[in-house]
């Protein structure tokens, strides 16, 4: 059994070197604009073009086109034939075929091509094509999310979503976390706010007894949070992470919440301190903004379109800065000692208004040259899920619990973490205390409900553990300087609007 096994993997592994060797090939041959625009091509005679036309320009002896390919905001430029041009429009998908020249204007570009042969690959009718070389609004842009992303500063949002997976891929792959997939279709409210979308099927069978008609015999919902799931992965496979979507059925129509979003979520196994924890949500942010930072491709383009450029430059390098730390009584202080008006009163044992933690990110987090995201830790437990640790000491005698909330400009929060209660008995007494069992001694299976699994977790070998969940679409949006969630999020989802 073992000698069939290595010769598999034998099998398996020429295999993928001969598929490595054919992408590799394929890769080599057709260069994107963005390798075109900073490298020489090897055979500057001989250049292959594809991409969709963004703009063209007609003269008399000669045609300019802009063509783009979404691997760069910048486009490349192509100088042709009137004859050439004449079926190009905006939006048609081309081949150009011709040599890499240095152009009479390199301060707009050092080298254009001069098409040799044309080849339209799909057509676009300019009478009908929606996305026309003039300002979109980002509403108007948004009634047609499968065709926005041709706009060049929507694709770059797409390539720094792109790059912000691969930084926090490597990130976690260094310091030793297994990736894992947790599922959407729960049978638990994590948060138990309540806000959940049902999962259920068009028709509804018979009911029996033992079956209620639905299909999973039992009310089912798209999940909130997959860290419950995380943390029994964690006591398998130690320090665990997912980046997955969830779901929210809240009806927010605010520019910082959506239906449906993406949560990059951590688990941290066998540690005591939250100190752990904060420190995983620090070296996951400066991942993202390193590249940002030291002048990567999107970082670049992303600094073209800012205004002001500085404030974008001042949030990349506060990533890389140790964040700030005050605990919710003192946040409380610092608001009711400040002269500035809010809207809502802040109080201890109330939760932050967006005006308060907006307050408290300006306040704490700005430096000379940085904007550095603030932790705000240990909440009333009054407030906070069943599910988190009281803290060990009280502040002014009162009862908080082990967690925190990471705080920016704008976007408010983008992280939310906690130390678990990893023991069995403080865990009944908080889900008694929060009404999700009954009062009296150890609960039956019954009485436990869809969460017997999880209590199960404190009855085997638990262990101290704390994890979080950073709001990937609210990250991103930050550090873009885009001041509405929706337009860093391909087809956005929000009350009301579900399109595509």
């Amino acid at each position: 059994m073992v000698q069939h096994g290595a010769r598999l993997v034998r099998c398996l592994g020429q295999a993928f070197k001969g598929c490595r060797a054919i992408h590799t090939k394929a890769d080599n041959s057709r260069l994107t604009i963005a390798r075109i625009l900073e490298e020489k091509p090897a055979d500057p005679t001989d250049v292959v073009v594809t991409g969709f036309i963004r703009s063209i320009r007609n003269q008399k002896q000669r045609s300019f086109a802009s063509i783009g390919d979404g691997s760069s905001l910048e486009p490349l430029q192509a100088l042709l034939t009137p004859a050439q041009a004449q079926s190009l429009s905006t939006g048609t998908a081309v081949r150009f075929m011709g040599s890499w020249r240095p152009s009479p204007n390199p301060k707009a570009q050092s080298h254009e091509l001069h098409v040799v042969d044309v080849d339209i690959i799909g057509p676009a009718d300019p009478a009908t094509f929606p996305l026309q070389k003039k300002y979109h609004t980002p509403e108007y842009l948004r009634t047609m999310p499968h065709m926005r992303t041709r706009i060049p500063i929507n694709s770059t949002l797409l390539r720094l979503r792109s790059d912000a997976i691969a930084a926090v891929t490597s990130m976690f792959y260094e310091h030793g976390f297994a990736q894992t997939h947790t599922p959407i279709i729960t049978s638990s409210d994590c948060e138990g706010a309540g806000e959940v979308f049902n999962v259920g099927t068009s028709r509804q069978g018979p009911k029996t007894e033992d079956d209620d008609g639905t299909f999973f015999r039992a009310p089912k919902y798209l999940t909130v949070s997959s860290q419950l799931h995380l943390e029994a992965l964690a006591q398998s496979v130690g320090n665990v992470w997912t980046l997955s979507p969830t779901f929210r059925a809240e009806k927010s129509d605010t520019a910082r919440h959506l239906s449906e979003f993406y949560m990059l979520e951590a688990e941290v196994i066998f540690t005591e301190t939250m100190d752990d924890v904060m420190q995983v949500v620090q070296n996951t942010i400066g991942a993202v903004t390193k590249g940002l930072e030291t002048g990567s491709r999107v970082g670049n383009e992303l600094l073209q379109n800012a205004a002001p450029e500085t404030e974008l430059l001042r949030r990349w390098r506060g990533g890389s800065r140790d964040f700030p730390r005050v605990t919710y009584t003192e946040a409380i202080r610092v608001l009711q000692s400040s002269t500035h008006q809010f809207e809502h009163e802040p109080k201890w044992c109330s939760g932050l208004q967006a005006e308060h933690e907006r307050y408290i990110a300006n306040e704490l987090g700005n430096s000379s040259n940085a904007t550095i995201p603030v932790f705000v830790t240990h909440y009333p437990k009054a407030i906070k899920p069943f599910y988190m640790l009281p803290s060990a000491t009280s502040e002014d005698g009162l009862e908080t619990v082990d967690c925190f909330d990471l705080l920016v400009p704008e976007a408010c929060e983008i992280v939310g973490g906690s130390m678990r209660e990893h023991r069995l008995e403080p865990l009944i007494r908080s889900m008694q205390a929060n009404k999700m069992i009954p009062p009296g001694p150890m609960p039956t299976d019954e009485e436990l409900g869809e969460l017997k699994w999880y209590v199960d977790l404190r009855k085997w070998g638990s262990v101290p553990h704390g994890g979080f969940g950073l709001g990937f679409d609210r990250l991103l949006a930050y550090l873009a300087g885009v001041p509405n969630i929706r337009e860093v999020v391909t087809f956005p989802r929000w009350v009301g609007r579900c399109d595509c």
